[in-house]
């Protein structure tokens, strides 16, 4: 009997990578727990930012953080790069994937440039979770590239901050290809 000591090897190699991926799964899912812990209930660890207003400032209320959201996700429908420019503090920060822009400037050309790459968007906001100024947003994106008629969607999770009822920080986690595998949004 011959034993192809390459195949051997190979099915070693795949059974390594296997086990692999499912530690770094388990780790994956462990760490969103422990941030959505930290975030959402409070639960002080060393990265935790705290909740309290510094004397001064403003806090932006539950109903104005949703009213905002909403404001938002109207702006990108709209292409209404002057709007969603006007959502933020003159220092505040977009970021994507890939991508930071800081100020009002820079976030309105941001957006002025996306409304002439994409059209067609449709933003179904699918949920708000409010702790004091800060907000997690999930919602589901649709857009069509001009150039190629491509549809493009994606499942977005935004974590917000807000000073005096204006955005602060606006980071999206953008997850494109889930929706491409799943036929149906409930």
């Amino acid at each position: 009997m011959k034993i192809d000591l390459h195949q051997v090897k190979i099915k070693s190699y795949r059974v390594a990578l296997a086990k692999l991926s499912k530690g770094i799964a388990v780790l994956v899912g462990i760490a969103i727990v422990l941030i959505s812990i930290e975030v959402f209930a409070g639960i002080p660890t060393q990265m935790n930012v705290s909740n309290s207003s510094p004397a001064g400032r403003k806090t932006t209320s539950p109903e104005q953080i949703r009213t905002i959201v909403r404001q938002a996700r109207d702006s990108w429908v709209n292409g209404d790069a002057d709007a969603f420019a006007a959502l933020f503090t003159p220092d505040g920060e977009l970021i994507v994937p890939g991508q930071k822009w800081v100020g009002k400037d820079a976030i309105r050309k941001a957006a002025a440039d996306f409304a002439t790459y994409a059209s067609n968007v449709k933003i179904e906001i699918r949920q708000i979770i409010i702790e004091g100024d800060r907000a997690a947003v999930e919602w589901y994106w649709e857009d069509t590239e001009k150039a190629s008629g491509r549809r493009n969607r994606a499942d977005d999770a935004i974590i917000a901050d807000f000073v005096a009822g204006k955005i602060k920080r606006w980071r999206e986690y953008i997850d494109s290809k889930t929706p491409e595998t799943v036929t149906s949004h409930q």
